[in-house]
This record gives structure tokens, C-alpha cells and sequence, in this order.
């Protein structure tokens, strides 16, 4: 094992951990409400799949695996692969591409090693969530399910590993942007067929779904917001801006929220740094500054109401 390769793993694992710290600050900001249910499998050891539904782009994956206590992978679409620096990004944060006819005829043999990887990741205990849908769509109704789940169990079960299975339903109040409602519910699947023919994944698939549809749960209370609240008219214009933006760079995509939130991440400490050095010109003092920037975001989620 080499400096260089032990330093890579240091610093990809340091760029992670921080950023899974900065996602679940955001998450808190973003979202009104999380709730949990069986909060207890998410200490699950040992080799995990967790199958999941997709109505929510790579929100979905972001929350479900935020609070997982250990490291997830995840398939995601190979589309966002393409450049060398996104693929860089995205590996990091322990995500595998999975290409779709849409993308291309001559990317889908690499599909090949997302299902052998996830198969490889099984093998050595970790955690692999999967979107069975292999689609997303803006909606808490179930999609058709794809086949690519049952042929990395049947792999995994190949090699005589059977790794536990979670079944993570996740539903959201609304799709566009923040104060949003979330229900995640993951149950543990206690029926798994050994797969070996087209029949057993037809079988596993309607477990699946069986188990799955009744672990989406979906939030019926609508997100308010306090517009007589100071904070809330401080930060309008800050997300009036980058929601904008955000809406015309991924209209008729799924992609809103999800890109919405990635903005919103980086670019909110850029807003209280502004706010930071305006309040320093105007030579506030310190103790002042600190309390304003610590305020801020706590204020600022208590402009969403139930």
C-alpha cells in the first residue's frame, strides 16, 4: 500500500465525513420535519441492501443515507458521470453510476460493473442502497420495478452471503423546495426467496413492493410560512435568488429539489460570510456578530410552521 493511495483514502474519507455532517445540517434547515420510524435498524451491522423507492432525485439517497450510522453506496444515473471531475465528486461520496437505455446504447455494458461492484461492496459487509424503480419520478406512487435489485441478490447469494435487507419508504409533502414534510420508514425484509430463475425475481420483486407500498407513508399536513417573522424577510431575497436560478436550470427535470438543496448548501455559508463581513464594516462588535450568524439559521427554521 503506498503514501499516496493511504493519503487519498485519508483525505476522501475526511471530504466525506464532513460532508455527511454538512448534508444533515442542511437537511435540518431544509426540511420542516424528518420523521423516523425503527430508527434502531439504522445501527443495522454486517452486509446491508436497503431497497428503496425514488420519487425525489439524489434527495432521496442524501436522506435515507444520512442517517444510516455507517457508510452507504448507491447506484445513481451514470448520466451525471460524464465529466471527469463530477465522476471524481460523486465516487466520493460513495455513489456508482448506472446507465439507462436514455443514456446510450454504448454505455450500457458498464452496467456490468455497478451491479459486480455493488456485489463486491455486499461481499466485504457494507451498505448498498438501490432505487428499484431504477426511475425517478416526482411522485409518491410506485413506478414499475426494474430486475437490476434481484440479479445483485441473486449474485450476492452466489457467492452464499446473505446480507440483510431493508425496505426504506420515503414520501414527501411537496417537491418544490424547502419546509418540506418527509416520512422515512425502512422495515426489514424477513422473507427472501433464494433467486435463481426469472420466476424467483418476479417473486422477490412483489415482495418487495408489497412491503414497500406499505412503508410509504405519506405526510398530509401542509408547510406554512411566519411572513411577518424578521428572519423570514431576511432571507427571501438570498433564496428568491438561487430558487430562481435553480427552477430555469432544471425545468422539466426532476432535478429541482435536489439541486435546490446543493445550492442551497454551499452557497448559505457564502450568505452569512457576506453577512459577516457587512457587519464588520459597519463595526459591530464581535460578540454582536457571532450571536446575529448563530441566530440566523435557528430563526430562520422557525419560520416554518405546522
Amino acid at each position: 500500500m503506498t503514501a499516496s493511495f493511504v493519503m487519498r483514502f485519508f483525505y476522501i474519507y475526511s471530504v466525506v465525513q464532513l460532508l455527511k455532517i454538512l448534508i444533515q445540517a442542511g437537511l435540518w434547515l431544509f426540511c420542516n420535519k424528518i420523521h423516523l420510524k425503527n430508527k434502531r435498524l439504522f445501527k443495522t451491522k454486517g452486509p446491508l441492501l436497503i431497497i428503496g423507492n425514488h420519487p425525489n432525485s439524489f434527495l432521496d439517497a442524501l436522506i435515507i443515507g444520512s442517517y444510516y450510522k455507517r457508510r452507504v453506496y448507491f447506484l445513481a444515473r451514470g448520466d451525471a458521470f460524464k465529466k471527469p471531475i463530477h465522476r471524481f465528486l460523486l465516487e466520493s461520496l460513495n455513489m456508482i453510476p448506472v446507465y439507462r437505455l436514455r443514456e446510450g446504447k454504448e454505455f450500457l455494458h458498464l452496467n456490468d460493473y455497478a451491479f459486480s461492484r455493488s456485489i463486491e461492496l455486499l461481499s466485504k459487509g457494507y451498505a448498498v442502497l438501490i432505487f428499484i424503480e431504477g426511475i425517478c419520478v416526482n411522485s409518491n406512487d410506485l413506478q414499475p420495478f426494474k430486475k437490476g435489485t434481484a440479479r445483485i441478490l441473486e449474485g450476492i447469494q452466489k457467492l452464499n452471503i446473505n446480507p440483510t435487507i431493508h425496505i426504506a419508504g420515503i414520501a414527501f409533502n411537496q417537491f418544490r423546495g424547502i419546509g418540506k414534510i418527509v416520512n422515512l420508514v425502512v422495515s426489514e425484509m424477513t422473507k427472501i426467496p433464494k433467486i435463481e430463475n426469472s420466476r424467483d425475481r418476479v417473486l422477490f420483486n412483489q415482495l418487495v413492493f408489497d412491503q414497500l407500498k406499505e412503508n410509504i407513508l405519506i405526510p398530509t399536513i401542509q408547510t406554512k410560512f411566519n411572513k411577518n417573522n424578521l428572519f423570514y424577510h431576511i432571507h427571501l431575497p438570498f433564496y428568491n435568488l438561487i430558487k430562481n436560478y435553480v427552477a430555469k436550470k432544471t425545468k422539466n427535470t426532476v432535478f429541482y429539489d435536489s439541486v435546490l438543496f446543493s445550492v442551497l448548501l454551499f452557497a448559505y455559508p457564502l450568505f452569512l460570510f457576506t453577512l459577516f463581513l457587512f457587519l464588520k464594516l459597519l463595526q459591530f462588535p464581535n460578540t454582536i456578530i457571532l450571536s446575529i450568524l448563530v441566530l440566523l439559521p435557528i430563526m430562520g427554521k422557525r419560520v416554518q410552521e405546522l
